[in-house]
């Protein structure tokens, strides 16, 4: 499937889990809605645009198991979980529980909201390796107090690529009056999403990553009962609208004026270039393509997995533990040298490298990595 990629020739691209990449048709779609939007603005923007972007929430909705009307775009996970934190009125003392496995950028989201409403973000510790899922929902649920207001976890994590176990979670912060707020960025396009069954009050997702759409697309969903606490990050005419629409939520988180819109329209074009190419055995050969790269790397390191080698804890996005070692330097290398592109990085005192293996990777691209690996490591690696 490379040349179905518009990805540069020559570089060996095991960073799909950063920013994604769109395969040409894709994009071509993509273009074509750009192109028509400025052939005619107002039409487009003035009269098409509730339907176009109805049309696009129903195709994603069927894809993610979602009623459209509890559905809205957002440029990517971070705003969507953004509109969350900023709506939710806490507290001082209120407490936001988390785990020490969450995107930095959320992070520092949680911290900025907790700041100036005197609540505290908790992020509890979940240790390496990781057991059975069981283990991991103990782990986090340890750290609920009569204080915790809200539960915000990944569905898979970006740090340590590894499937976090929501389902049970989010039925027992229900059952305690908790909210959920779930970070998706990486689960649509890896795992099969039903987000009506799951039940958490809010989640957030790319369709730019692993759903293979243009940067730039993402989805908010939200429960019908929650949906009243929401704010719009951007107060426009969707506001106290009073056009026909199909809920207050949608209005006031859609109709924002003049902007780009056909990254939202060509999420369709994703879904259905994932159908074409029957997504779900190309998952299956990615998977087995990450499980090589991680037996390989791990051979090479002698670092032990941080997980059971399972599809339940991680799918085409896999992350190993180095040895104590100068990671930047290490990243650096492999791309001066050896036109490799994939992370590295330090987490809770250890050093890591995070593979992302989609469609259009092939064994060659593993076999590169662990011979730059083997190349470099024995120079970056810290002595003291």
């Amino acid at each position: 499937m490379r040349e179905i990629f518009i990805l540069r020739p020559g570089v060996t691209y095991l960073n799909h889990g950063s920013f994604g990449a769109c395969p040409r048709p894709v994009f071509e779609r993509y273009q074509a809605w750009q192109r028509t939007l400025e052939e005619q603005p107002v039409e487009f923007l003035g009269r098409r645009f509730p339907d176009l972007m109805r049309a696009a929430r129903e195709s994603l909705g069927a894809f993610v198991g979602a009623d459209p009307d509890d559905l809205v775009f957002v440029p990517n996970a971070t705003t969507g979980l953004n509109a969350v934190a900023r709506s939710l009125r806490l507290a001082p003392g209120d407490e936001i529980l988390s785990t020490d496995h969450e995107y930095g950028a959320l992070d520092r989201t949680w911290t900025f909201i907790c700041d100036k409403q005197g609540a505290r973000y908790v992020r509890q510790p979940v240790p390496l390796p990781v057991e059975s899922a069981e283990q991991v929902a103990e782990t986090v649920w340890a750290g609920v107090t009569p204080r915790t207001r809200v539960l915000f976890m990944s569905h898979l994590t970006s740090t340590t690529a590894l499937v976090f176990p929501v389902a049970p979670l989010v039925r027992r912060a229900r059952e305690r009056g908790i909210l959920t707020v779930i970070d998706g960025a990486h689960a649509p396009g890896q795992l099969p999403l039903d987000l009506a069954a799951l039940g958490a009050d809010f989640y957030a997702g790319n369709c730019h990553k692993w759903m293979n759409a243009p940067k730039g697309s993402a989805f908010l969903h939200a429960r019908r009962e929650v949906q009243p606490l929401m704010e719009p990050l951007v107060v426009s005419w969707g506001w106290h609208s009073e056009r026909p629409g199909p809920s207050r939520f949608v209005d006031e988180h859609e109709w924002q004026g003049t902007r780009d819109v056909a990254a939202y329209l060509s999420v369709p074009a994703a879904i259905e270039f994932l159908h074409e190419h029957d997504w779900p055995t190309v998952r299956r050969a990615c998977h087995d393509l990450a499980r090589a790269a991680r037996r390989d790397v791990d051979k090479i390191t002698g670092q032990a997995p941080v997980s059971p080698d399972c599809q339940e804890w991680f799918v085409q996005m896999v992350t190993m533990a180095l040895p104590p070692c100068d990671h930047e330097a290490l990243q650096r290398r492999l791309w001066d040298e050896f036109s490799i592109e994939v992370p590295t990085f330090a987490w809770n005192g250890g050093s890591y490298i995070r593979v992302s293996i989609q469609a259009y990777n092939t064994e060659a691209d593993v076999d590169a990595l662990v011979h730059a690996l083997s190349h470099l490591l024995p120079e970056v690696v810290r002595r003291d």
